[in-house]
C-alpha cells in the first residue's frame, strides 16, 4: 500500500494535485475505488482498505482517489460542484489505468462511464442529506438549540449548508439532491456480504469477514 497522487481538474479550470491510496503493481486487472461520501466515509474507511489488501493478494491493484474537497484535499469543498466531481472521477479512472470500478454507498453516484462497474449497497443522495439533516438537528438539540428540517431543507439550495462537519455549497446541494446511482451497474446488496452495514454504526468499525466476502465478489468478477 502506497500513497501516491494524481492530477484532478477543477471546477475553475486548473489542476489540483490531489491523495490516492493504492495497491498499485502495474498489474493487469486495476479497480477504482469511489468511496462512500462525508461521513459515511469515515466510517467505511477500515473496510475499503481491507478489501484493498484482500484484492492485492490475488493479484488485482485498486486505487482510491480524495475528491477535491475530501479527506487530504487542499481544495475547499463548498467551492466543489456535482460536474467537477463527475470529472474528477473520469480523470482519475484516465490516470491510474482502471479496468474496473467500484462504487461504495454515495460513491456510487460518481462512479464514471465506460467500465464495468459494481455499486455496493447505493445510497441515493437525497437519502444521504436526509441523514447528514437528521444528524444536525440532534446536535442541535443537545446544544439547546431547535431546527426545523423545513427550514434547512429550503436554506441550503440557496445558502449552502454545513452538515455533520461539512460545508457544502447551494450550487452543490441543489445539483446533488436529485441524484440517483445508475441503474446499469452491478449492484452488490448487504444481504450477499452478510452482517449489517457498517454505514450505520455509532463509529467507525471493521469487519474481516465483510471484507472478505466483498473482496471475493470483486475478484470473481474481474477475473473470469
Amino acid at each position: 500500500m502506497t500513497p501516491a497522487s494524481w492530477p484532478c481538474p477543477l471546477p475553475d479550470g486548473d489542476i489540483s494535485q490531489e491523495y490516492a491510496l493504492a495497491f498499485d503493481g502495474g498489474r493487469e486487472h486495476r479497480l477504482l475505488i469511489i468511496p462512500a461520501l462525508f461521513d459515511e466515509g469515515n466510517r467505511l474507511r477500515r473496510l475499503t482498505v481491507e478489501v484493498m489488501r484482500r484484492l492485492d493478494a490475488s493479484g488485482i491493484d485498486s486505487v482510491v482517489p480524495d475528491l477535491p474537497g475530501c479527506n487530504e484535499s487542499l481544495q475547499q469543498l463548498e467551492r466543489q460542484n456535482v460536474p467537477g466531481w463527475f470529472e474528477a472521477t473520469a480523470a482519475a479512472a484516465r490516470h491510474f489505468g482502471a479496468t474496473h470500478v467500484l462504487g461504495i454507498r454515495g460513491g456510487c453516484l460518481f462512479t464514471p462511464q465506460g467500465l464495468p462497474t459494481w455499486h455496493y449497497v447505493p445510497a441515493k443522495a437525497a437519502s444521504i442529506l436526509r441523514q447528514m439533516i437528521r444528524a444536525r438537528i440532534l446536535a442541535s438539540r443537545e446544544a439547546g438549540r431547535e431546527e426545523v428540517r423545513e427550514r434547512l431543507s429550503e436554506m441550503a439550495p440557496t445558502s449552502g449548508i454545513e452538515l455533520a462537519g461539512y460545508r457544502l455549497g447551494a450550487d452543490f446541494y441543489r445539483h446533488f439532491e436529485p441524484m440517483v446511482p445508475d441503474p446499469a451497474a452491478t449492484v452488490i446488496a448487504q444481504e450477499a456480504i452478510g452482517g449489517s452495514g457498517l454505514w450505520l454504526r455509532a463509529e467507525p468499525d471493521e469487519d474481516s469477514s465483510q471484507a472478505d466476502a466483498l473482496a471475493a465478489v470483486l475478484a470473481r468478477g474481474m477475473t473470469s
